[in-house]
């Protein structure tokens, strides 16, 4: 925090280190070369081999950055789909609207969740892959409590001749820490925030294979494509804090933090499945749980609302076979945060407690409103006759009083 409200923000300096359009930039120049020795080595990779660009101003930028440089426009792409826990930037359209910018550049074909399992259907992945022919496959996700199996991606790419990338955005501080699959053995590209797991500043990273794939010269593609094909200037102070941050990724605390991520995570999954929940997948590999509130009665759009009125911050997330992502059937939940803040396995049990009691709260707050659509919800919770806004407002004062206990890093 301290190096992103540096004066590192006054300089600029497009192009790369030795590389600039403007002079004065030797400074510069060092600070961004060191920020790129240290993702290297955050992520134990050999420089020989990878490269990495530290420029991106955040994951979708980065992502975009790669679609520009490896694909032509209307080139095909395949990623998880959005409503089974991919991400925006992976290609997501619907039958009506091609959404996100990706989807109206390039074609997109998504590969989904097995809604038995939860667990990415691999097998179908293949099949549609097969016949779709893209020229990029994505591994990753924003709401996947699941490993992804590499090794088995890898097979379907070389199959169809396709470029296989993963961003790890929500999992890079696992990744760093080794808690979790390596994607660098298998991928050509691996693309991140800063932000998320990491615990840096918000911004983004490209790693790139320094050997031609499939005759594509991934560095000078990649680096042309973020500079000057989508960027101007480096957000220098960013990449300053950048810099800190995988200094820090590289230490015993940060290792040990990752593996409480997991455990605390895991405690949290345990306990809402003894209290009853239905959770994609069935439990959790890495730092977020995403419950399956259907079975309930109830939306994670009203668990929401209910939640954040008694300060407890989580988000409506979509579950697979959802229709609405503004009305989604499921909540995503995750520990970095808290963990950060000094939670144990023992306070994400009681967390667990603290939600269930308020999606009690929320299932009986729908009973007594009069509409069934969510804004009839929405005014009723915010009107002075919420006749349940005291067992919200004990909610919230026991909740407070257990996370006054822990420090707020900045603050």
């Amino acid at each position: 925090m301290e190096a992103v409200g540096s004066c590192l923000t006054n300089k600029y300096s497009e192009g790369l280190p030795g590389k600039r359009y403007y002079g004065g930039n030797e400074y510069i120049d060092e600070l961004e070369t060191l920020c790129q020795q240290r993702a290297l080595a955050a992520f134990h990779v050999d420089g020989k081999n990878w490269g990495v660009n530290v420029q991106p101003l955040s994951g979708s930028p980065a992502n975009f950055e790669v679609y520009t440089a490896i694909l032509k426009p209307h080139d095909r792409l395949m990623g998880l789909d959005l409503p089974h826990g991919g991400h925006l930037s992976h290609g997501f359209m619907t039958p009506k609207r091609r959404v996100s910018g990706t989807s109206i550049y390039f074609e997109s074909m998504p590969y989904r969740l097995d809604e038995s399992t939860g667990l990415v259907d691999y097998d179908m992945l293949e099949k549609t892959a097969i016949l779709f022919r893209p020229k990029l496959i994505i591994a990753g996700a924003s709401a996947y409590p699941r490993d992804f199996d590499y090794p088995r991606m890898r097979k379907i790419a070389d199959a169809v001749g396709a470029f296989l990338m993963m961003d790890m955005a929500h999992i890079s501080g696992l990744v760093a820490a080794s808690v979790v699959a390596d994607p660098f053995e298998y991928c050509d590209i691996v693309t991140t925030t800063t932000h998320k797991s990491l615990r840096g500043p918000r911004g983004g990273m490209i790693f790139f294979k320094k050997d031609p794939v499939l005759g594509v010269d991934l560095e000078s593609a990649i680096n042309n494509a973020v500079f000057p094909g989508l960027q101007g200037g480096p957000h220098n102070h960013t990449i300053g804090g950048l810099a800190v941050c995988l200094k820090h990724a590289q230490s015993p605390e940060f290792k040990a933090y990752q593996n409480k991520v997991v455990s605390n995570c895991g405690a949290l999954a345990n306990r809402l499945i003894e209290l009853g929940y239905k959770l994609v997948s069935g439990g959790s590999d890495n730092h977020l749980v995403l419950v399956d509130l259907r079975p309930l009665g109830i939306d994670g759009a009203r668990a929401e609302k209910i939640l954040d009125l008694a300060s407890i911050t989580l988000n409506k997330n979509s579950v697979p076979g959802d229709k609405s992502a503004l009305v989604p059937g499921g909540i995503r939940i995750g520990s970095p945060a808290m963990t950060t803040r000094g939670f144990t396995e023992k306070e994400f049990a009681a967390v667990a407690d603290f939600i269930h009691e308020g999606v009690q709260i929320t299932l009986e707050a729908k009973r007594l409103v009069s509409g069934s659509k969510l804004q009839d919800f929405m005014k009723f919770v915010a009107s002075p006759d919420f006749s349940l806004m005291d067992k919200v407002s004990d909610l919230r004062r026991r909740v407070e009083a257990l996370t006054i206990q822990f420090p707020i890093p900045g603050i």
